[in-house]
């Protein structure tokens, strides 16, 4: 199953995203195929805010496990880290 892991930045913490990105870009590397997708959510001056990671897991409790090895997540980056299913309806490469 896809799950999108949706996290929020601590506010005035993009110089702990900044410090650890390299790491964190290497994490989502390693994951190979249950990575499907990654990117920055940004505010309006184009500053990155937090994180949308789209992960295979065979249940929650893997996602959950995957988001908390996170380099961006050992560093107490995130405010929050919600774990949502999520269906892959439309440009689905792999349908």
């Amino acid at each position: 199953m896809l799950y999108a892991l949706i996290c929020t930045d601590k506010p005035h913490s993009l110089q702990v995203r900044l410090d650890n990105r390299p790491a964190h870009i290497e994490f989502l590397k390693d994951m190979g195929d249950g990575l499907k997708a990654a990117g920055p959510f940004l505010d309006d001056d184009g500053n990155m805010t937090g994180s949308l990671v789209i992960i295979e897991a065979a249940n929650r409790d893997e996602a959950l496990a995957v988001s908390q090895e996170d380099p961006y997540a050992k560093a107490g980056l995130f405010e929050s880290v919600e774990i949502r299913p999520w269906n892959w309806a439309v440009k689905n490469p792999e349908a």
